[in-house]
């Protein structure tokens, strides 16, 4: 965990540092353990295309938990987070290769509120595409 970010330290505009998480179908397999959704688009390949899609994609809260885990590491402690929400607003396409596919985040503090809480609007992309929209966190800082 890291140190723990003051509020008296962040100003609006400020941007964290960028991070990029790394799906291989392995996870998409242990994410679905874990979250029970065991939909075959997140793990069969022969399946996925049969339904038009292109490959086997991420699960859509699997995408969302990398954005809460880019919020967390920033913040050092995964129960400042008190709000949390996005929209999702296209595919991460998890190939069966060596590489899999690449979550890039990055995020913008972009609002100060009352009680030491931020807002901190975030941006999440596979590739060329935004894979999130509307990403928003508030977060209790010390």
């Amino acid at each position: 965990m890291t140190a723990a970010v003051r509020y008296d330290e962040v100003e609006v505009g400020q941007e964290l540092p960028a991070a990029e998480y790394n799906v291989r179908r392995v996870n998409l397999v242990m994410y679905a353990g874990a979250s029970g959704d065991f939909n075959q688009i997140h793990w069969n390949e022969r399946f996925a295309k049969m339904v038009g899609l292109p490959d086997v994609i991420a699960h859509g809260m699997f995408t969302m938990a990398q954005a809460g885990r880019f919020v967390t590491d920033w913040v050092g402690d995964p129960g400042a987070v008190v709000d949390f929400g996005v929209r999702f607003s296209s595919m991460v396409v998890v190939p069966d290769d060596d590489r899999g596919a690449t979550i890039s985040v990055s995020g913008v503090v972009e609002e100060k509120l009352e009680d030491k809480r931020v807002v901190v609007g975030l941006t999440a992309k596979a590739g060329d595409a935004k894979v999130l929209s509307k990403a928003r966190a508030v977060v209790q800082l010390s």
